[in-house]
This record gives C-alpha cells, sequence and structure tokens, in this order.
C-alpha cells in the first residue's frame, strides 16, 4: 500500500471510529447557540475535544476570549484548519457553524494520526465572530495565522460547491440625532430623526438603478423611536454594504453613505457612520487546492453541480485570508432546498441527518486534501515557500 493510501485510509477508519462524538459536538453547539464573540461554550467544547487528543491548546488568543489555536505534529508545512461556531440573532445557527466547528475538529483530529508520517503541523483555528465581526481579521492582524503555509474550511449550504462565491462587504450602524417635541402640539420645535433615515432608505432605493452588477446595500432599523407623539430625537440602523471586490466597493460605498448624509441635510439631525468591525474582501481561490478537494470529496460520494450553475453570494472574513495565505471554502450541501442559509428551515437542516453525514464527509474531504498535497513534491514546495507573518504594527 503506497503512503498515499495508506495515510488515507487511516484517517477514514479514525474518523469511522470518532464519527458519533463529532456528530455529538455539532449538535451540542447547534443546541446552544451563541452569537459572535460570545461563543464561550462552543469554542471550549472545540477546543477540549482536541486537547484530549494530545493537541496543545492555546485558548483566549489575540486579545479574543473566544479564540483558539490548537496543534499537533512537528513538521516545516503548516496547514490550518479553520473552525466557526457563532450563530445569528434569533434564528440560531441558520448557518450551519456547527457543522463548520465539527468537521473542523474533525479534520485536525484524523490529520494528527498521520501528522509525522506526512511531515506536517496542522493547527485547527477557533475563530470567532465570521458574522460580522471579522473574527479571522483581527486574529491575522494579531498573530494567530503566524507561520501558516495553508488554509481551509468547509461550509454548510443548499447544495455542493467548490467554493463560495464571495463579495466584499463592509458593516456600518448609522445614527441620526435630532430633537424631541410633541408630535402635534409643537412639530416645529422638533427635529425628525426617523426621517432623515426615511429620506436616506428612498435615497438608497433609487441609487440601485445605478449600481454595478453585484452591487449590493441592505440594512435593518435597529431604533426607530419611543411613541407615536414624541418626534424621534434618534434612530439607529444597521447596513451592509457590499460590491464584487474591494475596489468597486470603494467606488461604491461612497455612493451609498452619501444617501445617509442627505438624510441629515433634509432634515437638519446630525448623522454619525460607526464601522461595525473589519471590511471584508473578496475571495482569491487556490485552485490547485480547490481541485484537490473536489476530486477527494467526489471520491467519498459527494456530488457537485455542473460549473456556471453557481447562484450564492455571500461574503465571509476567510476571505481576508485568502489573499494572504492559499486557502479554500467548499460548500457542503445539504439537499434542503427550498430551506437555504439564515432561514429558521436551515436551522433545522443544520442538525439533519444530512449535516450529520457533511460532518464526517467535511472532515474527511479536507484531510485527504491535506494528505494530497503534503505528498506532492510541487505543491509542498510552493506551500511551503513562504509562511504567513502578520504585519509588522
Amino acid at each position: 500500500m503506497s503512503t498515499e493510501a495508506a495515510a488515507k485510509e487511516a484517517t477514514r477508519a479514525y474518523l469511522d471510529r470518532r464519527s458519533p462524538e463529532l456528530v455529538g459536538l455539532s449538535h451540542r453547539i447547534h443546541a446552544h447557540p451563541e452569537i459572535r464573540f460570545e461563543e464561550e461554550r462552543s469554542s471550549a467544547w472545540c477546543a477540549e475535544m482536541l486537547g484530549e487528543a494530545g493537541f496543545k491548546v492555546d485558548s483566549g488568543i489575540c486579545g479574543l476570549p473566544t479564540a483558539f489555536s490548537a496543534s499537533a505534529g512537528s513538521g516545516p508545512l503548516t496547514i490550518a484548519v479553520c473552525a466557526e461556531y457563532d450563530a445569528l440573532p434569533d434564528v440560531g445557527h441558520a448557518c450551519g457553524h456547527n457543522v463548520i466547528a465539527a468537521a473542523a475538529v474533525g479534520a485536525g483530529l484524523a490529520l494528527a494520526q498521520v501528522a509525522d508520517d506526512l511531515g506536517i503541523t496542522v493547527r485547527v483555528l477557533g475563530t470567532p465572530a465570521e458574522e460580522g465581526g471579522g473574527g479571522k481579521i483581527l486574529m491575522m492582524e494579531r498573530g494567530g495565522f503566524d507561520g501558516v503555509n495553508a488554509a481551509m474550511m468547509v461550509h454548510p449550504a443548499p447544495g455542493e460547491l467548490d467554493r463560495m462565491p464571495c463579495l466584499a462587504v463592509e458593516h456600518i450602524d448609522v445614527i441620526y440625532r435630532g430633537k424631541e417635541a410633541h408630535a402635534s402640539g409643537y412639530p416645529d420645535r422638533g427635529i425628525n430623526a426617523a426621517d432623515a433615515l426615511t429620506v436616506a432608505q428612498v435615497a438608497i432605493g433609487l441609487l440601485r438603478q445605478q449600481a454595478e452588477p453585484l452591487d449590493q446595500v441592505h440594512g435593518i432599523v435597529t431604533l426607530g423611536g419611543a411613541a407615536p407623539n414624541i418626534i424621534p430625537a434618534r434612530t439607529e440602523a444597521t447596513y451592509y454594504v457590499r460590491a464584487r471586490d474591494l475596489e468597486r466597493l470603494e467606488r461604491w460605498s461612497p455612493r451609498v453613505r452619501a444617501c445617509f448624509e442627505a438624510g441629515a441635510i433634509a432634515t437638519g439631525a446630525s448623522f454619525e457612520i460607526i464601522e461595525q468591525g473589519p471590511t471584508y474582501s473578496e475571495f482569491e481561490v487556490d485552485e490547485k487546492m480547490a481541485a484537490a478537494y473536489v476530486a477527494n470529496a467526489t471520491a467519498i460520494g459527494r456530488v457537485f453541480p455542473e460549473p456556471g450553475s453557481r447562484s450564492l453570494h455571500a461574503s465571509t472574513d476567510m476571505a481576508n485570508v485568502s489573499l494572504a495565505i492559499p486557502s479554500i471554502h467548499p460548500m457542503l450541501g445539504l439537499d434542503c432546498l427550498p430551506a437555504v442559509n439564515h432561514q429558521p428551515e436551515f436551522t433545522a437542516a443544520a442538525a439533519s441527518p444530512a449535516a450529520d453525514r457533511a460532518v464526517g464527509d467535511g472532515a474527511l474531504a479536507m484531510a485527504w486534501t491535506v494528505i494530497d498535497l503534503a505528498l506532492d513534491e510541487a505543491e509542498r514546495s510552493r506551500l511551503g515557500a513562504k509562511a504567513y507573518a502578520a504585519p509588522a504594527s
């Protein structure tokens, strides 16, 4: 039996044995959803399973209490497998990050069995706050990805994809400040902050006609006023502004922000725009890694659609990692249409038998992909040529 075949058989057998525990981890995280930067139990459960298997675990890294790094092996080629575990407000794990976390832990555990034979170090990174907080970006800036030669993760979706087509996105809070007054008795004494937000929303709606393909803007009102007979002195909204890439976002964002300014000008309110977190970039897929993943996922029974049939566009902080480190972000199909990400129906799908299979399949496909990369001298040389280092502050 070849080294590759032996390593793949060893990781498959190991994951078969650990499957009940990995599915249990997925279900535990699913049953206890925690939003960005609050994933105390979820991150601890992942770190504990890795620590019990002999990984060197450092928790609370990069100044983020729910981030961790767990390493096994001592080879010169370092592969990071990223675990996300944050949930969404109200709808829980409607993006399936419980599956991401369990698959990442599984891939790390499996690779630890063969790491010394492959000459690799496997590093499972617990990365909080993908849903708007930019945890991976903060970790990159603070040294959490230092020494990594390649990075990967998997993500649930309605159908299988070799990648997630990604848009650049900025996350902003908008605050208008006006002046209270009796809405009937003394309306002339008030400055209506709610009207300012209404003007901005109308302006954004009209701006969409001039948008380039994939330019997007969408948001919610988070504070609209206190009572109908009080002119609102403060309104707040949260918005996402997306574009094909960072270059296009740089052109699109000022036009959207001018709409918010228009609301202030029209009503006399003051306004403030606050960045929620780091801006997410477009994704640069490492095509050789992606091809290896597809071959391995197909070999274990995953079925990919014909090229050109992708319709999903979303954003992730893993995209920023991809601009600095060779990376992939394939999607694990749960065969759950019409349920799609960020719906309550997808929350249910993320703990279904299909999701449980995806945990094991995602872990195995990533492990086998790393094995292929480690044993291919050309790929090993390419990836090993430069390890990531955080920019000097």
